[in-house]
């Protein structure tokens, strides 16, 4: 963490958050609090403890883990342990994202399993190095899909098709109301007209729908 952000924490003990996540109801958070616990006390940490039960690691929305976010914002937590990586974050980006976040706090970061400790220099280190790996796996991504991109606007030019969202599809709406009036089928207008069905239910469901929509 930055020497900047630890500056301005207060003197004495530290304030910590220790966090423990387990994904089914009828799993325990103990063991994870006693490995938290104890590592707690042998630092001398003043310790609150947050525990979301029945979350999985997927779930963006994690009650006890933004309370303790929201704590570490109004600086009330000097320092975050878990157990395990796993339990705090859902991926290596989003690992990253919270270790900045709490850099930009000055709040370290301890991973008991892992042996990750930001309150060390190799623990520091560690965290550059997740960056790095977070904004190569990043660029992989976006390179994919930008090549996927290019493959497909190629495949579709050399078929005639065109390539992208499908342009709006423009008709005569009152046109199609009186159609649909005369032979209550949306299919037989949609025909008549050369539109997508749900298109046509779309403007006779929806009487304050312009009528002044013509054909491109």
């Amino acid at each position: 963490m930055s020497e900047r952000g630890r500056g301005v924490r207060p003197a004495g003990r530290l304030r910590a958050a220790l966090y423990c996540r387990v994904s089914t109801t009828g799993q325990t958070a103990e063991n994870q609090l006693l490995a938290l616990r104890s590592f707690a006390v042998a630092r001398g940490w003043d310790a609150v403890e947050f525990v979301d039960h029945g979350v999985s690691g997927a779930r963006e929305k994690r009650p006890a883990l933004e309370t303790l976010l929201a704590a570490v914002r109004i600086r009330k937590v000097d320092v975050v342990a878990c157990v395990k990586l796993d339990r705090l974050a859902r991926s290596t980006h989003h690992l990253v994202t919270l270790a900045k976040e709490l850099e930009a706090l000055g709040v370290d970061l301890v991973v008991l399993d892992q042996a990750i400790d930001t309150t060390t220099p190799s623990g520091r280190l560690l965290f550059h190095m997740l960056a790095a790996v977070a904004e190569f796996e990043r660029d992989l991504i976006r390179d994919r899909v930008l090549a996927g991109l290019r493959r497909a606007k190629e495949r579709g030019t050399r078929s005639g098709r065109p390539v992208g969202r499908p342009r709006t599809q423009r008709f005569d709406i009152a046109e199609a109301q009186r159609l649909y009036t005369e032979s209550g089928s949306i299919r037989a207008v949609a025909r008549k007209l050369g539109v997508n069905p749900g298109a046509v239910w779309r403007a006779v469901a929806n009487p304050r729908v312009k009528a002044d929509r013509k054909p491109a």
